[in-house]
């Protein structure tokens, strides 16, 4: 949206553009930006020396700004999990759980001295869980899980992660 202002409409997609390549290499640990509109409120240009690089740098500039300035937020998936186990298991399947930033919602016993644990989980830290699992369980446990929100990641994995994003 431009209200007022001294920029020519020709260079509206190059400030756009700007946007749109800072947006995708993010602004902390490398990850996207996600869910941020542009409103061009005013601007100059000049008839000879106005390129549209200047215009991209400039949308670039003003987005990297604007983020600064809105202390920004890493978010990650957070899963519903249900671990299926033997009943001799659940202190060390719930244990596990807990250090990899799970909270436990319940467990419940089954048939065939079998446990049911629920809980929310980072998605992040389930992955390659299954042969944690089977370590845990002798072989003997599995989990389903599903999609639940996203929640803001947590400052310490927030350094980890800029950290593995400078190194690689």
């Amino acid at each position: 949206v431009l209200k007022g202002g001294a920029v020519s409409r020709g260079y509206i997609p190059g400030i756009e553009k700007g946007f749109h390549e800072a947006m995708e290499q993010g602004v902390l640990a490398g990850y996207p930006v996600v869910g941020v509109g542009i409103q061009l409120v005013d601007g100059k240009e000049h008839p000879v020396d106005s390129k549209e690089i200047a215009f991209i740098q400039a949308g670039k500039k003003a987005f990297l700004d604007a983020v600064a300035k809105a202390r920004p937020i890493v978010m990650e998936p957070i899963v519903n999990a249900e671990f299926t186990i033997p009943s001799d298991s659940v202190g060390g399947v719930t244990g596990d759980l807990s250090s990899m930033r799970g909270m436990i919602t319940g467990t419940d016993a089954l048939a065939d001295g079998r446990a049911l644990v629920t809980g929310q989980v980072p998605l992040q830290e389930l992955q390659g869980y299954h042969s944690r699992l089977k370590s845990l369980t002798g072989g003997d446990g599995s989990f389903t899980m599903e999609f639940s929100h996203y929640a803001e990641v947590p400052a310490v994995q927030l350094k980890e992660l800029k950290a593995a994003n400078e190194q690689g």
